[in-house]
């Protein structure tokens, strides 16, 4: 088997030679590429394709451009408008946002009698909803008081997750594929579910549980994190479908593409997101298994999980988000290696086709459509603000000449059916406006408030004391949804997390009976008020839950305080006689 690999990869290596190279000069025109320009031609291939979803396909999920009508394909809750929401403010339009939100609030309902994909619900609908919610104050829409701890946003979006919790009850933690919106899970659901379907949750479901309090969403996704962790091979990798009842591996191709994918990605963004090192150490794990087992000259192959031969020597457009993990790690050099084979590949179409023979340097039949997806243009934009190599920026020119030419039409843009004779498909997917353009958009936009490097933020008062937000570092979801990290800290209404407070509170009390005081904020907003609160009252664990949490947050994390409004901000406290 070695010695077959090794084969095969001087073969690649050879037949790398031989992959088609830039036009002599190329790579001179780039520092003239015109990035303004670029980006407006960004800004009006959205407004092409979002006018005519409104026009002609809303309040159905998505456009149907050749025949300029809509379908709905996920569920039924105007998918499109709830995946584009957050592309609007990034390309500064406040007012459609803002009608946007309004729109969403009066007519989507989840108590509907719809077979749903736990999976694509989720990023698409939970992720779109949270990443508006937490943008919502930035495009000006009038928030609650509560806020980001509440909202009309939020309250949808945890509508929305709380319809999918019912996949979760297995005896695995690991959740079936598809749940009824209405009855739950179906008697006769296939307990079959890829792997990604189990492990891209926690982006989502953690931000929920932050800002509602409520644990049970990060719970069950880390439940089915750990499920599939447990449940790899000896040679440390997973395949790409699982039964969730039995746990037997059905499908055990082994690779980073379809099936798999952003499960790998959760974990890096979980453990940013989370500052949770144990998420970073899973990563790490596999990655080394990814590395040994299918990697080939800078190009990643399918392979048997539990023997590690190779079963497809193929690339798949999905796996083209890798380098821009790897970018998020600090393995640059090794994502621009592999970013540039996948960009020969597109130079050679104008597309990336869904799967890639690497070994014939041709498409794979029945594979060759290009449905304008955005992971090449993901990695460009993460690599791009890691190195600025213009190459990049070629990338994304070379993305919105072919996307113009082949794929535009007077009612949007189709998806390339075949990307050799360039025949289209009826169909807009929601992810072009969510995520396509809007990596684009950023690739081309470098003072963009996305890429804000934590120089501008603003503070907010909440319930629980003040917080930082929209100082950057934003995750994105894999449906290219940012959620703000900051976000996690504002609303923290945890019990174990009072441990702090209760301590304080202890010495007041203690302090009280020799002396009468009362706290005061230093702040101008709300007079000092008396101490006297059952809820901060101490209680007789606060000892042990002292001790069992004084090691629970990183370094890195900074949870914001939970008690009322009773301590200065700086944590001094003003007794009475000063």
């Amino acid at each position: 088997g070695a010695v077959m690999l090794r084969s095969l990869g001087s073969f690649l290596c050879l037949w790398a030679l031989r992959l088609p190279v830039a036009p002599a000069g190329s790579g001179a025109a780039a520092p003239g590429l015109d990035v303004a320009s670029y980006r407006e031609r960004v800004r009006a291939m959205f407004y092409h394709a979002y006018e005519h979803y409104l026009e002609s396909a809303f309040p159905y999920d998505e456009l149907r451009p050749l025949t300029c009508d809509g379908q709905d394909t996920w569920g039924s809750f105007s998918l499109t408008l709830i995946d584009a929401l957050d592309t609007l403010l990034i390309l500064g339009n406040v007012s459609e946002f803002q009608r946007v939100v309004s729109v969403l609030q009066e007519g989507v309902d989840f108590d509907i009698d719809v077979n749903a994909s736990v999976f694509e619900t989720n990023i698409r609908v939970v992720g779109g909803l949270l990443s508006a919610h937490l943008l919502s104050k930035k495009a000006g829409v009038e928030v609650e008081a509560g806020w980001p701890c509440s909202g009309p946003l939020l309250r949808m979006a945890e509508e929305a997750a709380r319809k999918l919790l019912p996949a979760f009850q297995t005896p695995t933690g690991m959740p079936y594929g598809t749940v009824n919106l209405l009855h739950g899970v179906n008697p006769g659901e296939t307990p079959v579910t890829c792997t990604a379907g189990i492990g891209t949750f926690i982006v989502e479901f953690a931000t929920l549980s932050h800002l509602t309090g409520d644990p049970v969403f990060e719970d069950v996704a880390r439940k089915a994190l750990k499920a599939l962790w447990k449940n790899r091979s000896d040679i440390g990798l997973v395949g790409n479908h699982i039964d969730v009842i039995t746990a037997k591996w059905v499908a055990q191709d082994a690779g980073i593409g379809a099936g798999v994918d952003s499960y790998f990605e959760y974990l890096v963004k979980g453990a940013i997101l989370l500052q949770d090192k144990e998420l970073m150490s899973m990563f790490l794990e596999y990655n080394k298994a990814i590395k040994n087992y299918t990697k080939f000259d800078d190009w990643y192959l399918w392979v048997q999980m539990y023997k590690g031969t190779v079963s497809m020597p193929v690339f798949q457009s999905l796996e083209a988000y890798w380098p821009g993990l790897q970018s998020l790690i600090g393995d640059v050099d090794n994502a621009m290696r592999t970013f540039l084979n996948y960009y020969t590949v597109w130079k050679q179409f104008g597309g990336l086709p869904e799967f890639y023979n690497i070994p014939q340097g041709y498409t794979v039949d029945k594979r060759e459509g290009y449905p304008l997806r955005p992971e090449l243009i993901e990695s460009a934009m993460y690599l791009y603000r890691a190195t600025r190599d213009p190459t990049l920026l070629e990338l994304g020119r070379d993305a919105v000449e072919s996307i113009e030419k082949i794929s535009k039409v007077d009612c949007g843009f189709a998806t390339i059916k075949d990307l050799r004779d360039h025949r289209l498909d009826n169909r807009m997917e929601s992810f072009f406006l969510a995520e396509t353009v809007k990596y684009l958009y950023l690739l081309f936009d470098p003072d963009n408030f996305i890429h804000n490097d934590g120089s501008v933020f603003d503070v907010v008062t909440t319930p629980y004391g003040e917080c930082v937000l929209n100082a950057g570092g934003y995750v994105f979801n894999t449906e290219a949804h940012p959620i703000d990290p900051a976000a996690l800290h504002c609303c923290r209404k945890r019990k174990e997390e009072q441990w702090e407070v209760e301590d304080l509170m202890r010495e007041f009390y203690s302090l009280k009976k020799t002396k009468k005081f009362t706290l005061k904020r230093t702040s101008d907003h709300g007079e000092g008020e008396s101490t006297k609160d059952p809820e901060d009252a101490p209680s007789e664990k606060s000892e042990e839950k002292r001790n069992s949490k004084k090691n629970s947050h990183s370094l890195l994390s900074c949870p914001s305080q939970s008690f009322n409004s009773k301590l200065a901000v700086l944590g001094q406290v003003f007794l009475d006689n000063t």
